[in-house]
């Protein structure tokens, strides 16, 4: 997931340095973001694979709350990028789904940077990292 994000974002411009960090599990991911963004970061990508138990489910729930802690006491955007066993038929259709979501996670962050005028313009399109799209909610405004 990590490769994936990285070539996206090494293909859509300059101007940033990537760090890697790797921990045991996914509940450490908030003390290695904390610590990224000490380091300086501007902006981080806590990636995780997790399995399809509800313990699993409840293991992502738990580190997303310490994300979510990281991200206000900061002020430094995390975005979470999960992918669970149980979302994909098969072990080709999970390797493509956590490389295409890593990848528009990875663009989401960097126009979150230095092209926030990308994200208003698809602000309210049901756009989705992964699979389909859901597509914008028109008729409950007409």
């Amino acid at each position: 997931m990590g490769r994936a994000a990285a070539t996206e974002l090494k293909g859509m411009g300059t101007g940033f340095k990537l760090i890697h960090r790797t921990v045991p599990g996914i509940k450490d991911l908030g003390v290695a973001c904390r610590a990224l963004i000490d380091e300086g970061c501007d902006i981080v990508l806590a990636m995780g694979m997790l399995g399809p138990l509800p313990v699993d489910r409840q293991s992502a729930m738990v580190a997303d709350i310490g994300l979510q802690q990281v991200q206000v006491a900061s002020g430094v955007p995390i975005l979470g990028v999960f992918v669970y066993e149980d979302e994909a038929k098969d072990e080709k259709e999970l390797a493509w789904l956590a490389d295409r979501r890593s990848r528009e996670h990875a663009r989401n962050a960097y126009h979150l940077l230095f092209r926030p005028e990308v994200l208003r313009r698809s602000a309210g399109e049901g756009l989705r990292e992964g699979f389909k799209d859901a597509g914008p909610l028109r008729s409950a405004f007409k």
